[in-house]
Order: C-alpha cells, then structure tokens, then sequence
C-alpha cells in the first residue's frame, strides 16, 4: 500500500509539474506574440521587443537564483495584457476595396433597407468592377436559409455563410470575415491578435459564392437548412441588429471567439436554436457533418452522397455572371428548393 501512495504522489507530482511547465510556456509565447501583433508602427522593434521579453521570461522562470524575478515576471506579463487590452479596433483604415463599406440596415416594420450590399463584376480574383447597392426586402416574404462551406483546401477549417431566402427577391447573402487593409491577406495565428477587424459582408450570391467559386478556385457546398421561415426570419433580425451595431462600433475579429461559424452558431441560439457546443463549431469545416447529424440538413440520402451532390462549383462555373446564377447553382441540388 505505501508503494502504490509513493508511485500515485509522484505520478501527481509529475502530473503538477508538466502542467505548471505548459502553462508558463503558454504565458510566454502568448505574451510574445501579443507584443509581436501589437499596434508599435515599427515591424523590426516588435520583433526585438518580444524576443527579449521570451528570453528574460525563460531566465527569470528557470535560470535566475533570485527569488523576486517570478514576480517581475508577473508584473511585465500583466503589463503586456493591459497594453493588449488597451488596442482599439477602428473603421479609420486604408481597406481593401472588397470590403471598404459597411452595411447598414433600417429596419421599418416588415421592410428592411440595406445599404453597402456588395454586387461586384469579376473578371479574376484581384480584378473587378467595384459596385455597392441598395437593396429592400420584406420579412414576410422570407421563406427560407441556405447554408455554405467553402475551403482554401478542403479540410478541417472552412468558411461559412448562408443565405436568405424570399420568394419575391434575389437571396440575400451574409459573410463574417476578417475586415482586411490594403495588402493585408489573413492569417489564423495574427487573427488572435487584433491584426483584423470584423466585417459582414452583404452580398448578391453572383458575388460571395461566385468569387470563391469561380475566381479562387475554392470547393463550395451548399445545403438547405431544416428551418421554418418564422426561424429564418429571427435570425436575420438578429444579423441586422448586429450589422448595426458593428456599423456604430468596431470590434477585432478572433479566430475563436468572434469568427463566422461561432457567430452563426451564437445568433441561431438568439433566435431559438436548441443545442449544445460540438468541436466541429470551431473545426467548421466538418460542420456539415454535424449538420446532418443534427438533423438540420435532410438527412434522406446517406452523408456521403448529400456532400458530393452538394457541391456547387461546376454549377456555379457554368452560370458564371448569369442574371439567375442562384436558380442554376440550385438547380440540381438534392434537396428541393422552392
């Protein structure tokens, strides 16, 4: 019995350590990137800047003899999160053209008119004619919502967006992405940084699902989801609140925390969603999966075939530019679209 206490005590001891170990090193390198994407004007002193904080970090923690440097330690790292805390994000930036306006919404009963809805003309990727609209729609006439995933390279991670859909309108289209400058690009780790603000992209399909589509070459699906329009119209209701209150006050975009599928998965449970967290909210490129396993995609065919036959790019590619490009990428879709 006092060889099994012996071997647990050091099991847990051990266990203690490695932990304490993790979490002094994440503390380091969270600190040091933290400086690295902080808002210093001069690329060559954040890099200086948070390399000799990682390295007085490693000696004051493991190699110095004297007992007050943890504590000074301490006291630089809390200093390094207020200065984080205290970069504020800002509509006053050189954007790319892509994502120069933001939309707002004047919601007057069952109208609703938004402004700075993208309908770009693609020639290529990084070549367009630039064209921002005004679009109305009625509430009463939402009938549905459409749900996207789209890949840099099919995997893990995706993109998401969905559509509205009225019976009386073009579909209206809603992307949360990163809100870029000029010659910006995105990048996962400077995401968690407050290297990019937040945008909404409203849009014509022609141009959100068309740019992926058929300009960046990335593989797009597309599914009908299982909600009724009184649910459909809830949570636009509450992307236009929200569309608003980002067009009033800017916010940072993070990766974890106020992304595209995390958003969507927190405005479905504003207007009603019933659900857990799943890790497949944030590993978004198997969402699809967990849509269907859900059952909120129609789950009559096996998922295997429903995501093969949910895929739009030939569709999209072969309507490319056409006034009924929405009805086209439907067209053949497994599921019936009204």
């Amino acid at each position: 019995m006092s060889s099994l206490r012996r071997f647990l005590s050091t099991s847990l001891g051990r266990l203690i350590a490695g932990l304490w170990f993790l979490c002094r090193v994440l503390l380091i390198a969270w600190a040091a990137l933290a400086i690295y994407y902080s808002n210093l004007p001069w690329a060559a002193a954040r890099l200086a800047l948070a390399v000799a904080f990682a390295a007085f970090a490693i000696w004051a923690l493991w190699f110095s003899r004297q007992r007050r440097m943890p504590a000074v330690f301490g006291l630089l790292f809390l200093g390094v999160v207020a200065w984080w805390i205290s970069i504020p994000p800002s509509h006053d930036r050189e954007w790319r053209p892509e994502v120069a306006v933001m939309p707002r919404a004047i919601i007057d009963g069952d109208r609703v008119r938004i402004t700075g809805v993208r309908n770009f003309d693609y020639r290529t990727r990084n070549d367009f004619t630039v064209r921002w609209e005004e679009r109305e729609v009625s509430l009463s006439h939402l009938t549905a919502l459409d749900f996207y995933v789209s890949y840099f390279t099919e995997g893990p991670v995706g993109h998401t967006f969905v559509s509205f859909i009225f019976d009386n309108a073009p579909p209206l289209t809603i992307s949360i992405e990163t809100r870029p400058e000029i010659g910006e690009g995105f990048a996962p780790v400077a995401s968690l940084f407050k290297q990019f603000e937040l945008i909404y992209v409203v849009g014509d399909e022609r141009d959100l699902v068309g740019v992926r589509t058929n300009h960046r070459r990335e593989p797009t699906y597309l599914y009908r989801l299982n909600a009724s329009a009184d649910d459909a119209r809830r949570l636009l209701l509450v992307y236009l609140t929200r569309i608003n209150e980002l067009a009033d006050r800017p916010e940072f975009y993070h990766l974890l925390t106020n992304s595209c599928t995390i958003n969507i998965v927190r405005y479905a449970n504003a207007a009603g969603r019933a659900g857990r967290f799943d890790i497949r909210h944030l590993l978004n490129g198997l969402i699809d999966s967990y849509l269907y396993h859900s059952g909120r995609v129609d789950t009559t065919l096996p998922f295997d075939e429903l995501r093969r036959r949910s895929l739009i790019n030939e569709a999209a590619r072969a309507a490319d530019g056409a006034s009924d490009f929405s009805e086209r990428i439907r067209a053949s879709l497994p599921t019936m679209f009204p």
